[in-house]
Formats: C-alpha cells, structure tokens, sequence
C-alpha cells in the first residue's frame, strides 16, 4: 500500500490517524490539527483511559469535548471522518479500528500512541506515508519510520535503536511518583462513583474491582479516574491522586509531558520531511 500513489481530494487537508484516545494521544492529535492536518482518534478498547477530563476519549460519550481550545467530536462512519477532513471543523475521534480507516485510502501520518507498555510491536509501516510509534518497544526501520522516547527523563526523537523498556517509574507530581496511583487488584468490572477533581482522603474506597474495594493510596485530589463499568485487566492504572491541596487544577488542560510528547512527533514530521509526503514525494 506505500507505494500506491494515492491523492488527497480536492480541499481534504492531510490525514493523520493518531491511534489512542488518552492524554498524550490527545495532545498528538491536537498538535497535528494546528499544523493543518485532519486527525482522527481511534480508541484502543485495551485501554480505559484514565486522565479523562485531560483527553478527547470522553467525545465518545458526551459527542464532543475540548483540550486547550482545540474541540473534538465523536464520528461512527467513514463519511462522517471524510467530510470532518474536508472541513476541519474538530478533531475526530472514533471507536473504528485501523482496519476500518485505511477506507479512508492511503493515511499520510500514522501515530501509534496507545501507549502498551509491554506488548509487542508489530510493523506499522505498509499503511502510512509517514509513521511514529511511541513509547516502549518501537524500533525505526522495523516497527516505523521514527519512534519518540516518552519516558519523562528522556522524551525526544529516536531515530536508530529501539525506546527505553517500561520502567515502572512516574514523573514526580506534588512530590508523589508511582505511589499517587491506585491500581486494578484483580481483572473484573470497574465501578465507581467519583468523579475527576474530587478530594478523597487517604484509605477512601473510590470504586471497586471485581467486588473488590479499591482505596485512594494518598489525600487529594483524582486527576485521574477510569470510567466506571468497564472490565478492566488487572494491574490496569484506576485512579491518579494528585496530593496537593493548593494551586491550580492539575487535572485540566494540556499538561507538561503530552505537551512535549506532541512537540516531539512535529519534530519527527519535520525529519521526515512530512510536508514533501503529503504533497506524494517519494518516501
């Protein structure tokens, strides 16, 4: 399929499928948005997303949401992502699956950012102009063109070699690393009435897993919160406590690592010469 030469109809910007619909594939597709493309978001059902109220997964359900002034709506059909390209009135955001949008024809940018941490890559490359794969486990030249080291002491572009393995280690928010998080004990259905933004005590049941009663780790505020009644894998990040008590809201707007991770893959672009690939240079 790379080789096809495919053309872009008259008046549709360039297609960039980001796949994932959490925090840092959000804040790709916002980024590749401003720079002119049509993005659409494809869910990854593997994944609940928890920083919700910081991601255009909500779309899903509410029909549309926003990110730092950019909107984005919910789209069932390819029609409807077809003519959301054409107008660039939103971001899309979608439950079709890759397989569904290479309909579209021939994607000029493809961004996996579901962000499994250890699965297995597979090769990306056959069905884009341009592919970027980020996170654990990506090699360019194997998997993609080029991949974006996410861990936060390393974010930035890998052009040879293969991204750092999951660590385990979180970036510091309010003093709190990996502790900050509450996780799924066991497989099963997520329930819980809480809400993002809320303040919960250390020990506080925020939900439960399986029937088993999930606790806050810290005091504070959910950042971060899985929507309830889905099933969840178990070890699956449920909750996200930020422990301070004070200062802005850090469970809004666009935050600092999906912000570089998003600056990180227009920089990839401009490697890659993105703008000579949608125009149909060879790649």
């Amino acid at each position: 399929m790379r080789g096809e030469n495919s053309f872009i109809p008259a008046r549709r910007a360039p297609l960039a499928v980001v796949l994932g619909t959490n925090d840092v594939a959000s804040a790709v597709g916002r980024a590749l948005f401003l720079k002119g493309h049509g993005v659409v978001l494809s869910r990854d059902p593997a994944q609940p997303v928890l920083r919700r109220t910081m991601a255009y997964d909500d779309a899903l359900l509410a029909g549309c949401a926003s990110l730092a002034g950019v909107d984005a709506r919910a789209a069932g059909s390819l029609v409807e992502i077809l003519n959301a390209c054409t107008d660039r009135s939103a971001i899309c955001v979608t439950m079709l699956e890759l397989g569904d949008l290479l309909c579209l024809g021939l994607i000029d940018v493809l961004v996996d950012a579901r962000m499994r941490m250890r699965t297995l890559k597979v090769d990306i490359r056959p069905f884009a102009r341009a592919t970027i794969g980020l996170g654990p486990g990506f090699s360019p030249g194997r998997h993609v063109d080029v991949a974006i080291e996410t861990a936060p002491e390393a974010i930035g572009l890998l052009r040879a070699g293969t991204t750092l393995a999951a660590h385990g280690r979180s970036a510091l928010l309010s003093g709190a690393g990996r502790e900050r998080f509450a996780r799924a004990p066991r497989g099963g259905l997520w329930v819980t009435d809480h809400a993002i933004g809320q303040k919960v005590a250390a020990g506080e049941c925020v939900g439960t897993c399986g029937g088993v009663p999930v606790a806050a780790p810290l005091c504070g505020h959910l950042r971060g919160l899985v929507r309830s009644a889905v099933d969840v894998p178990d070890g699956l990040k449920l909750a996200e406590i930020d422990p301070a008590m004070e200062g802005p809201p850090s469970w809004l707007g666009l935050a600092e690592r999906p912000r570089r991770i998003a600056e990180a893959v227009l920089d990839a672009l401009d490697h890659l010469g993105a703008h000579h690939l949608t125009a149909g240079a060879p790649h």
